[in-house]
């Protein structure tokens, strides 16, 4: 690429391509959905560490969808169709700028669920709307260049479009939120069928199997380091109540055996080497990730709940505590294995190499015990 990275064809990439990397652009556009994974974990710890859990449950699992489904739509789209000109480079860049609104538009909207009020989902919509703005000119771009996906590349950009229109209108409309949740289901619906059906025409598009699986695992590993981020919070509130113990070099060690544990479950699974010779099982793989991320981001406010609960500040119990780390590590655990069977048609692990997943649990022990000390 000459360093003008003038305009290129979006002709497709090849799916066969050797070596085929993430590219720089797309490791710092990761960065900036986890900045967005952050604020929702944050967000629902501080409901959850005063015990608001139907509040804290719908604006995690809204939240937590809203920023993974916008990524999975772009890695997906990179993964067939990234020229690295400067068309892309400025389209990835405002969906970039489209997250970090979704982030700031975090606050507001969690507070609004708590307060029972008309959803203040405004800021966080609009952030929405402008990386899908982005998106649909990508597909567009893309239809027009590769005549050979043309209608699968329409496809997305017609199902997008159509979203779109509803989420523009949910900003507008003063709805309780239990029409708002109906909607905003509905809106999902359309959003994930669109990949469905994209992908039976023309054979679908030209996505690199080992790419898009080297995408899905480092957005995974990225994410677990707001897992590593909560255990440190937790060693310094200790450390900055009661200075060094033995309960803190259990947090300590329990917090990051815990983020170590579930990246090594993770990377059980051979993707890359299944989606080459069985691109059909691409979505029950990928709509399974959202799972995975929820589970890490789960995790990681999870961590933020105990760090709040073992410097005595908080209005949640001991079990309790436990139970917001335990139950999204669980969910992990059981979404990783449903991936791999599904993948691989068996249940059985073969060859690959599993932890000992008692390790996952050594966080809630830790925690549990300093709360019995």
């Amino acid at each position: 690429m000459s360093p003008a990275h003038r305009l290129a064809r979006m002709s497709g990439r090849d799916p066969a391509e050797q070596h085929r990397s993430s590219t720089p652009l797309e490791l710092l556009f990761d960065l900036t959905f986890v900045v967005g994974f952050s604020a929702v974990s944050t967000q629902t710890a501080l409901l959850l560490e005063q015990g608001r859990w139907s509040a804290a449950a719908t604006g995690f699992g809204l939240g937590v969808f809203a920023i993974s489904w916008a990524w999975v739509n772009y890695a997906w789209l990179a993964s067939a169709y990234d020229n690295d000109d400067v068309f892309f480079r400025i389209a990835t860049l405002i969906e970039m700028i489209g997250v970090l609104v979704i982030a700031l538009g975090m606050p507001p909207f969690f507070r609004s669920i708590d307060e029972g009020r008309h959803v203040d989902n405004a800021i966080m919509v609009s952030g929405y709307v402008i990386m899908r703005v982005a998106a649909v000119a990508l597909w567009l771009r893309a239809a027009r260049h590769d005549p050979e996906h043309r209608r699968a590349c329409l496809t997305y950009a017609a199902f997008v479009s159509v979203a779109q229109v509803g989420w523009v209108v949910l900003i507008f409309a003063s709805l309780p939120i239990g029409t708002t949740s109906w909607v905003i289901a509905a809106l999902s619906g359309v959003e994930l069928a669109g990949p469905l059906l994209a992908e039976r025409k023309d054979g679908g598009t030209p996505w690199h199997p080992h790419h898009i699986a080297e995408r899905y695992s480092l957005l995974v590993t990225i994410t677990l380091g707001e897992v590593i981020f909560g255990a440190v919070l937790a060693i310094s509130a200790v450390v900055d109540r009661s200075g060094w113990s033995v309960e803190v070099v259990l947090v300590a060690f329990g917090g990051t055996a815990l983020a170590f544990a579930m990246w090594w479950l993770y990377f059980t699974i051979p993707a890359g080497r299944v989606l080459v010779h069985h691109r059909r099982r691409a979505f029950g793989w990928s709509y399974g990730h959202i799972v995975v991320f929820a589970a890490v981001v789960g995790t990681g406010a999870g961590l933020h709940v105990a760090a709040v609960y073992i410097s005595g500040e908080s209005h949640i119990d001991a079990t309790a505590t436990v139970s917001t780390v335990a139950l999204p590590v669980f969910v992990f655990e059981l979404i990783l294995v449903t991936i791999y069977s599904f993948l691989l048609r068996t249940a059985d692990p073969g060859p690959y190499p599993q932890p000992n997943v008692q390790s996952t649990m050594t966080f809630p022990r830790a925690v549990s015990r300093t709360a019995s000390s």
